[in-house]
């Protein structure tokens, strides 16, 4: 049980080129390459078994494929009957492969015969199909597509059966239950189909990125006493575009959103995912995840319950080429695709290049937790003569066909004829003609170097010029990108990158931002895009706090000096606006006004209002004088600014303080003259009576 990716030109498409290896036996390996061409391989010789060439009625590339069933691989469509020798001497053999292509038509292809079995066009998708899933009994084949709609297909008519609507978006994956009464579909959320009704059984959400692949890990629940109605207490495995945790999921009976049940983390995002089912619950999980580096991570966990941390993996798989030489080193070849053999102790690794596989059996080995395996493979990558092309079908083509530019879905180039002989013959140049030379040549090439001025950068070589000089440590390079002033063509770039240059990114920021303040004020503006943009990458990464610990501490120090400076700021506004009053306040006439009552108080130990008049306009002729003394003196020392600061706030504090013991003085004197003032009325009521 396998799931691989398709290749395409959008970024958040799954990564790696379709791949499958045949049901059960694995006796062949399926690969659409780039190129638009199919080829088969056979796993046990390494040699190439069919190849299949599109021509013109093929109006798209191949985006994913799947083969059929083994039980279903004898039947055939109802357009004519098998003869006798063929049905017993093709009976065994992995037959019919499903094609998905970038247009939305999906073609059925007879690996036995060497030809096209059938088209599904009509009435299917109208845009590029994202997965296949061939139903295991009813010989049905469900696709989705970019169009948002799940059809399922008749495969024996050729024609669609049911047709609806699987998301509000693109719908990247499907996976049908152990029962074939279920259907997983997966576009930004993971939905559970009952596929009698096409209704929604169950939704789960927690991937950021639309989902890549699906499949039942289990075909039992853990409990076994529990009746078991064929779907509840499954688990499943998902994993999303550019996500390094494939999450476990288990289907409960609750009617309620359920997160992930564990996780398994991995060095890179996956592109190719084979595992080995679990059937009863002592029986652990075996899984093989191909990662976009080149690497396999190999898993083996009994699925029963919550699981809260990421689980590692057991054992990785590397391979090297072999170091010619003293000075030379090793360099790693990528693995393109990893399948469990039917004993469930070794593996089948594909690996080297895509239009060249080298296949080869390894045996797992458990007790070693890195296995790194050295092979040369100079020698192969260049189809040998010896290699076998048994059944090779490559379509006639003529004058008015169009070929397929691989890559860029539903494009077609036209093929030039070739120019008549006539022609040729005349163009050549005569012996005893006169030569022409190599300046009108070039002149009529069009080729002047004079005219070739310096090309500006372009918006679309941002991103490249970027991931070259983080590559590479250009600093020429990195100045000519990051020196940019436009926050959209910032936004753009950051979001055009790919992800392995996210960490690099940062670290150079880092360096940057630790220079010159004019050069940390445009990093900070590439700084919040990454980490605006980039923030679901960051939180998978498991060793993010030790690369962007200094980034962290950089940005503490530079905070801590904010809340001072914000305290001199009020302090500095709070003595300009008083300054702007009391000049205010001196230019402005007072009219004059004569009091009706005058209050004097007896006591001496009590001031004038005069003298406390004198004392408030003494206090407030001091601000003009310390102001001008500190704007003078702040540039100069600043000591001298906190000194300053300091003898103003007690010198006014001191003033307020003796005029509050003023204040008490004279309501104490107040309330003993009231006291003496009652007790003479008293007396003199007391005297009349």
């Amino acid at each position: 049980m396998a799931a691989g990716g398709g290749g395409s030109g959008d970024p958040l498409a799954p990564a790696g080129v379709p791949c499958a290896f045949s049901p059960h036996s694995q006796a062949y390996f399926a690969l659409a390459s780039t190129d638009g061409h199919l080829r088969v391989w056979e796993t046990a010789n390494n040699r190439l078994h069919q190849e299949y060439v599109p021509s013109a009625h093929l109006s798209g590339t191949c985006t994913c494929l799947a083969w059929a069933p083994a039980r279903l691989q004898a039947k055939e469509s109802p357009q004519r009957k098998k003869r006798k020798s063929e049905a017993v001497g093709t009976s065994n053999q992995t037959d019919l492969l499903a094609l998905g292509t970038a247009v939305g038509s999906i073609l059925l292809y007879s690996t036995v015969k060497g030809e096209l079995h059938s088209k599904l066009v009509s009435g299917g998708h109208d845009n590029r199909v994202n997965c296949i899933q061939w139903h295991q009994d009813s010989g049905c084949l469900y696709s989705c597509s970019d169009d948002k709609h799940i059809v399922e297909w008749n495969v024996q008519a050729c024609k669609v059966k049911c047709k609806w609507k699987g998301d509000n978006s693109s719908v990247s994956s499907l996976c049908i239950s152990p029962d074939g009464k279920m259907l997983l579909s997966a576009g930004r959320t993971i939905k559970l189909w009952v596929l009698e009704t096409k209704e929604v059984y169950r939704h789960f959400t927690g991937h950021a990125t639309p989902v890549s692949s699906l499949m039942f890990t289990t075909i039992r629940p853990p409990n076994e006493s529990q009746p078991f109605d064929g779907i509840t207490g499954l688990y499943f495995l998902s994993g999303a575009v550019h996500d390094r945790l494939l999450n476990v999921w288990q289907v409960r009976s609750e009617n309620k959103e359920k997160s992930a049940v564990m996780s398994f983390t991995v060095t890179d995002e996956p592109v190719y995912i084979d595992l080995t089912l679990s059937e009863n619950k002592e029986e652990p999980v075996k899984l093989a995840v191909v990662c976009r580096d080149g690497q396999v991570h190999l898993f083996e966990h009994i699925l029963n319950g919550y699981c809260k941390k990421p689980l590692t993996s057991n054992c990785t798989i590397q391979i090297a080429t072999p170091g010619k030489g003293k000075k030379s080193t090793p360099k790693p070849i990528p693995i393109l695709a990893a399948g469990f053999c039917s004993d469930k102790m070794s593996l089948l690794l594909v690996y080297g290049s895509w239009f060249q596989p080298t296949i080869e059996r390894v045996a797992l080995n458990s007790r070693e937790p890195h296995m790194c395996l050295v092979r040369d493979i100079s020698n192969c990558w260049a189809p040998k003569v010896e290699t076998a092309i048994t059944k090779v079908r490559t379509p006639v083509m003529n004058s008015e066909a169009k070929v397929l530019v691989p890559g860029i879905p539903g494009h077609h180039a036209a093929i030039k004829p070739a120019p008549p002989q006539t022609e040729q013959v005349e163009s050549k140049r005569k012996s005893g003609g006169n030569e022409v030379s190599i300046e009108e040549r070039l002149g009529a090439m069009d080729i002047d170097a004079r005219k070739k001025g310096k090309d500006d950068l372009q918006t679309n070589s941002f991103p490249v010029l970027l991931t070259q000089g983080l590559e590479s440590n250009d600093f020429e390079m990195l100045n000519k990108v990051l020196q940019t002033r436009n926050v959209n063509l910032i936004k753009k770039t950051v979001l055009r990158m790919p992800l392995h240059t996210v960490i690099p990114l940062l670290q150079e920021l880092t360096k940057r931002l630790q220079g010159h303040p004019n050069s940390a004020v445009l990093m900070v503006q590439w700084l919040k895009c990454v980490l605006t943009v980039h923030a679901s990458y960051l939180s998978t990464l498991p060793d993010l706090v030790p690369q962007l610990g200094t980034l962290y501490q950089l940005m503490e120090s530079r905070v801590k000096t904010f809340q001072k400076l914000s305290h001199l700021h009020g302090k500095l506004i709070l003595l300009i606006t008083q300054v702007t009053a009391s000049e205010k306040t001196k230019g402005a006439t007072s009219p004059g006004q004569k009091a009706k009552l005058v209050y004097e108080e007896e006591s001496s130990e009590e001031e004038s209002d005069d003298e406390i008049a004198d004392k408030d306009s003494e206090v407030s002729d001091l601000f003009p004088v310390y102001t001008s003394a500190f704007v003078t003196s702040y540039s100069k020392n600043e000591a001298f600014m906190n000194a300053f600061l300091v003898g103003i706030s007690t010198r006014i504090i001191g003033m307020k303080m003796r005029r509050r013991v003023k204040v008490k003085k004279m309501r104490t004197l107040m309330k003993r003259k009231m006291r003496m003032l009652k007790e003479k009325m008293k007396k003199m009521v007391r005297t009349e009576i």
